[in-house]
């Protein structure tokens, strides 16, 4: 399953951090978020990514407890001296009781440095690139937040920082602190929210994004829940009537595909790519196979009929359902 190296060209991860393959690797899924994974796959998963081209690599302190931080820390200590070619973006501050229920935010400042400190200890490194909340902590002001961050940069703990899932007002509160270089947001055919008000701001300031659900979790490329430890299962787009329906788009999708000899992942990754050509996609890609599939996407761009036909197919709106379950989509800043 080896593949050539690619080398398109690098994006710059907003005005002031690093610049970055054009795709990059989200590794939620090897930790059991959509069902039983496996770990000696995910370690391959990563160093098959590096061997590609990919340098961004993400990652939350929440995933499986811990547990996703210790694969991505197997797989860096794997690379050797390629280890230094990768940028690793961590979220914190998601609570999770021991059966695996989110139980809450926390972005306290101490708080804050408190996860740092075990997130540098599970990846076994001495800093960490690109740092952000997972969500925003209505008991916290951003600028608290943002400030404790900071302080970990100023003490060489952190190299840069991100946002997650917030909205203008806050974008614009974080980054008056300190400068932001991507907010991590969902954008994919399915959700495309943020092009009303969110991507002109970032634009606006010299931030970057990196663009996470871009299948829409598998939606996109016509996958299903897989069990009881699928999170998907519990997803108003998957279940009852809003599934079917948007199984029949996913079906004329998947023909589009076919007909132009690319596979639905690779449609909606390059889709992602050619609407938002400075932005950066996440994708969650849990084995080599996946990962060859919509890198795959690359080197198969839309032309602008493509596009275009391709919008008719799934316009805006025409998937049902809230990404979230109901109480999840209320504390999204990034939909007020």
């Amino acid at each position: 399953m080896s593949q050539e190296k690619t080398s398109p060209r690098a994006i710059p991860l907003g005005a002031t951090g690093p610049k970055v393959f054009p795709i990059a690797l989200g590794c939620m899924g090897m930790s059991g978020m959509y069902g039983a994974s496996a770990d000696d796959e995910g370690v391959r998963t990563i160093h098959a990514a590096v061997e590609r081209g990919v340098t961004l690599i993400d990652t939350g302190d929440f995933y499986g407890h811990g547990h996703n931080e210790l694969l991505v820390r197997r797989a860096l200590e794997g690379l050797g001296a390629r280890r230094d070619e990768l940028q690793i973006s961590v979220k914190f501050g998601g609570m999770r009781s021991p059966d695996g229920a989110f139980i809450g935010i926390d972005c306290r400042p101490a708080a804050v440095k408190n996860f740092a400190a075990y997130s540098l200890k599970r990846l076994g490194v001495d800093v960490i690139d690109v740092y952000r909340p997972a969500r925003l902590d209505p008991h916290v002001p951003i600028e608290d937040t943002v400030g404790a961050i900071a302080d970990l940069i100023q003490r060489g703990y952190v190299r840069h920082m991100g946002l997650s899932e917030v909205g203008v007002e806050t974008i614009r509160r974080a980054h008056a602190v300190h400068p932001v270089v991507d907010l991590q947001i969902e954008y994919s055919l399915a959700s495309r929210g943020p092009e009303e008000k969110i991507f002109p701001v970032l634009e606006e300031l010299g931030i970057s994004a990196t663009l996470y659900g871009v299948l829409s979790r598998g939606l996109l490329s016509g996958r299903k829940p897989s069990g009881p430890g699928d999170f998907r299962a519990h997803l108003p787009r998957f279940t009852g009537e809003n599934g079917a329906h948007n199984e029949a788009i996913v079906e004329r999708l998947r023909a589009f595909a076919a007909r132009s000899n690319r596979t639905t992942a690779q449609i909606a990754v390059a889709w992602a790519l050619a609407k938002q050509p400075k932005l950066v996609p996440l994708v969650g890609a849990r084995t080599r196979e996946q990962l060859d599939d919509v890198l795959g996407a690359l080197a198969k761009p839309l032309s602008a009929d493509e596009l275009r036909a391709l919008e008719d197919i799934v316009p805006p709106g025409s998937i049902r359902g809230d990404r979230y379950q109901a109480g999840q989509m209320a504390h999204l800043d990034s939909e007020r």
